[in-house]
């Protein structure tokens, strides 16, 4: 008879530590569930065998450990697609580990081999999958580990690995349409502020240099284009920088500023509160959000994992604080028997088309089914809001560079023509 160490959840959703005597994992499980708790991992205490080490096997195992070194993160459509490739040797019977190593040998250098070297390495040494996984957040997250756990306990990795592998590539599919959606206007844009900074920096000046010749007036609105055409260039006395660095840099330190103050809380759910109410946009964050969060948590729940942990885990993967505040706040009305529906619907987070199935879901029983029905419902409303956004950029980048060119073009054209009114009036005069 071995011993099992195990994690489990009380009925009160307070994680529980222990050990138990069994023969077998199932076994451990079936006892553990006796006692009134859900496990969530469960692994036989090894036995630490004395003895000499061989050297060459061991410099081999410090060798190989590691697999190199990279920088940054796995991508997505590498762990999409590992997720889906694991899944399928899984359900065709081969051995955890000999899938691993399959896998792990098909990757190119970079962090996810390294990744999948360290995480065989662990499981070849007696760890479970997700015990493993959770070593190297890199590349697998809270919510990954955690499904995988409750695939493991339940006897369906498999299963959970099909799950996991339509969850991600649905979430990357709803992140491609958005980003592709924004190509376009961030393309126009970027050639627009070009062509602009050429016109001031190379053409305005030459229009400056006939005016004096001419020693034509210029009306307020030239005298503006040209004083900017001088800071463009940084021909304004005693100025050090030419403004088109100030242009150029303004896009990245906006970004950096926006990224410092995400980072304290209050700038945080500041912004997070901003984006929700911002015309248009606001609403395609909202549908966004929601889409991610139910989806998250109708997967978690239909992989077993326990409604509070699964309330938890998707609370800290919203991407939004609002939304994250509106989750506790359900987290602690199921923690003292209350319902889902009702913390949701004050909050006024959410449609009362979202709460009105998810307290069917509650009472039904199918809450699962009913968050992922709401999911793909928003994900077809976010591609029709995403189509209706790009619809309406173009005309109103049209209005705005338009809008812009005919600036310049006035402000050039206007003291053309008084200059030429000034020709004419001079030739009439010489003609008397």
């Amino acid at each position: 008879m071995a011993t099992f160490t195990y994690e489990a959840l009380n009925a009160s959703g307070k994680p529980q530590k222990g050990t138990v005597d069994a023969k077998t994992s199932e076994e451990a499980i079936q006892r553990i569930k006796a006692q009134g708790f859900y496990p969530t991992q469960v692994r036989e205490q090894k036995v630490k065998k004395t003895g000499a080490i061989d050297p060459a096997s061991s410099a081999a195992a410090k060798k190989k450990k590691g697999g190199g070194f990279a920088i940054g993160r796995a991508s997505a459509k590498q762990l999409t697609l590992f997720t889906r490739q694991l899944s399928t040797l899984q359900d065709a019977g081969l051995p955890l580990l000999r899938s691993l190593q399959i896998l792990e040998s098909q990757q190119k250098p970079g962090v996810m081999k390294n990744t999948l070297i360290g995480v065989c390495e662990e499981v070849e040494g007696g760890a479970s999958l997700s015990e493993a996984m959770a070593k190297h957040p890199k590349a697998f997250d809270k919510l990954y580990t955690k499904m995988v756990a409750a695939g493991e306990v339940g006897g369906v990795l498999d299963v959970i690995l099909q799950r996991l592998a339509e969850f991600m590539e649905k979430s990357e599919k709803l992140k491609r349409k958005i980003r592709g959606a924004m190509v376009y206007p961030a393309a126009v844009i970027i050639v627009a502020v070009a062509i602009l900074t050429f016109i001031m920096l190379f053409i305005i000046p030459k229009f400056e240099e006939i005016f004096t010749d001419f020693g034509v007036a210029l009306p307020g609105l030239t005298v503006w284009l040209m004083n900017t055409s001088r800071w463009m260039a940084g021909a304004v006395p005693g100025q050090a920088v030419p403004g088109f660095v100030f242009v150029i840099a303004f896009p990245f330190v906006a970004f950096a500023m926006w990224k410092l103050i995400r980072k304290a809380g209050p700038g945080r759910a500041a912004t997070d509160w901003m984006m929700l109410k911002i015309p248009i946009f606001g609403t395609l964050v909202k549908k966004t959000v929601i889409a991610r969060f139910t989806r998250t948590l109708g997967t978690l729940i239909a992989a077993g994992v326990p409604i509070l942990e699964a309330i938890t885990i998707t609370k800290e993967t919203s991407g939004n604080w609002v939304f994250e505040k509106a989750l506790g706040k359900v987290h602690d009305s199921i923690r003292e028997g209350e319902s889902f529906a009702g913390p949701l619907r004050e909050s006024k987070t959410c449609d009362s088309i979202v709460v009105n199935m998810i307290d069917v879901g509650e009472e039904t029983g199918e809450m699962d089914t009913m968050l992922l029905k709401i999911a793909d419902n928003y994900d077809e409303e976010v591609n029709v809001a995403v189509a209706s956004l790009v619809s309406l950029l173009e005309p109103l980048m049209v209005v705005v560079l338009g809008g812009m060119v005919g600036t310049i073009v006035v402000a050039m054209f206007l003291p053309l023509v008084a200059m030429i009114e000034s020709l004419q009036g001079g030739a009439s005069s010489g003609d008397v």
